[in-house]
């Protein structure tokens, strides 16, 4: 087994872009993450199993984890162990007869059996150390935004800026009240 390191989920965060969702792997050992695209299904699967939501007949993972125990395969651990063009590459790591046997596996699934399953998650240090994501030092100190709120400190001055963004949107609205094609047509 290459160079691994643990992680946790810390959140499945929903993009208002796309039907995306993202897996975000919380490295146990110091403060970096690993964001994970997934389908809006693996991310369901994954939530349903976080918050031990019991359903009345299993789901897709459920069945996954219940071939296992029939075929009396122990799920050891999940591994997330490459990244080639941007796609994420899995392991189910599995002991049937004594034999460690890996399973090739999307991140996304094999991170749902991992809970479900009650094993650790692991990713490679190649992976973690590519795609991996530490907050910037300076976020880390600022106080919480409650705590910036202070009225003893003055607040910073306001930008332009956003009033610069919402000056598109006046124009367009200007454009649309000035627009002949808004006028009322004789009736002929």
């Amino acid at each position: 087994m290459p160079d691994m390191v643990e992680v946790v989920i810390d959140s499945v965060r929903v993009s208002l872009m796309s039907p995306q969702r993202v897996v975000v792997l919380r490295q146990t050992s110091l403060e970096r993450y690993l964001p994970i695209w997934v389908g809006p299904f693996e991310a369901e699967s994954i939530t349903v199993a976080l918050q031990e939501v019991e359903m009345s007949r299993p789901l897709t993972h459920d069945l996954m984890k219940n071939l296992f125990g029939v075929f009396e395969a122990k799920i050891l651990r999940v591994e997330i162990i490459n990244l080639k063009e941007d796609i994420f590459y899995g392991n189910i790591v599995t002991e049937v007869n004594r034999k460690v046997v890996d399973v090739d596996s999307r991140p996304s699934d094999a991170i749902a059996l991992a809970i479900r399953a009650h094993v650790p998650i692991l990713v490679s240090q190649d992976v973690m150390d590519v795609a991996g994501v530490v907050p910037e030092r300076d976020l880390q100190n600022e106080p919480p935004a409650a705590a910036a709120a202070d009225e003893s400190k003055p607040l910073p001055p306001a930008t332009t800026e956003g009033d610069q963004n919402l000056d598109v949107f006046e124009d367009f609205l200007k454009k649309l009240k000035d627009d002949p094609g808004d006028e009322e047509k004789p009736k002929s």
